[in-house]
């Protein structure tokens, strides 16, 4: 789905309240799952052992870590807004209750929901809280559900 097209920042106010978008689907590698753990220096076996999740863990596969899956929010967020070019800088202020209802299997692809739950006005700019959930194809339950506050300036 293509990206939402914002004119101004403040065209931003008719979307309080409405789920924006419903993102396309994403693929989780074991690659990708390998990089973050590297990355992070969280190489647990459940994240980068294929044998021994496949033996030992509840989910018969690696899956991808919590915060892997969180930090998609800023790929997923771009291909639902696309923010006008005089908006100088968007800062990732922080999050509200996250949740990992789900595990992410390496190999599932993963896609988000996002809705517009608040508007806030600053002196320079906007403050916007946005509900993500993110699901897995044919999955029951959402992988991860997260309010990310992100500001906006002009």
């Amino acid at each position: 789905m293509p990206p939402i097209v914002l004119k101004t920042l403040q065209s931003l106010k008719d979307f309080v309240g409405r789920e924006i978008a419903t993102t396309d689907w994403f693929l989780v590698t074991q690659d990708r799952i390998r990089q973050f753990a590297e990355a992070t220096e969280d190489r647990q076996w459940i994240h980068v052992d294929p044998e021994r999740a496949e033996r030992e863990s509840p989910y018969g596969a690696t899956i991808a870590h919590g915060f892997l899956t969180l930090s998609l929010m800023s790929y997923f967020i771009k291909h639902a807004i696309q923010i006008p070019r005089d908006v100088r800088l968007s800062v990732n202020y922080g999050l509200n209750r996250v949740r990992f209802p789900a595990p992410v299997r390496a190999g599932a692809e993963i896609r988000a929901r996002v809705t517009l739950q608040s508007l806030k006005e600053l002196p320079d700019g906007i403050e916007a809280v946005f509900r993500v959930s993110m699901e897995g194809k044919a999955a029951a339950k959402p992988c991860c559900v997260a309010e990310w506050i992100v500001r906006y300036y002009s």
